[in-house]
């Protein structure tokens, strides 16, 4: 497991990166443990994270929720504790969930997956 995750890798920013490139918006954020990739979850809209993990093998995410310091194995579909990993932890405490600000549409809750 210590090819999965890089305790010393930060995370790529303070959002997802894809949806900060497409205009996008998310409902939560998960952290790759092997690169640092920051994507959002399968609630989300576009589902980024589980992109990640299908693009490049990267079986561990950390949740990058505040307060969140869990991790879930695409292969298992577990959840589970985990080294802690370079900072920052989380998105930053003043981001708004859904975000990022002034993206989020009105419906949001009509376009989450369930």
């Amino acid at each position: 497991m210590s090819d999965e995750i890089d305790t010393t890798v930060p995370p790529s920013g303070p959002g997802c990166q894809e949806c900060l490139a497409e205009g996008g918006w998310w409902v939560h954020l998960r952290r790759c443990a092997a690169c640092g990739h920051v994507g959002c979850c399968d609630t989300s809209p576009q589902q980024h994270a589980t992109r990640h993990y299908e693009d490049t093998g990267h079986p561990l995410i950390r949740s990058f929720e505040p307060g969140e310091a869990w991790f879930f194995d695409f292969r298992s579909r577990r959840t589970s504790r985990g080294p802690d990993l370079a900072p920052p932890d989380s998105r930053p405490q003043d981001q708004p969930v859904p975000g990022p600000a002034g993206s989020v549409p009105a419906d949001w809750r009509d376009r989450v997956h369930r």
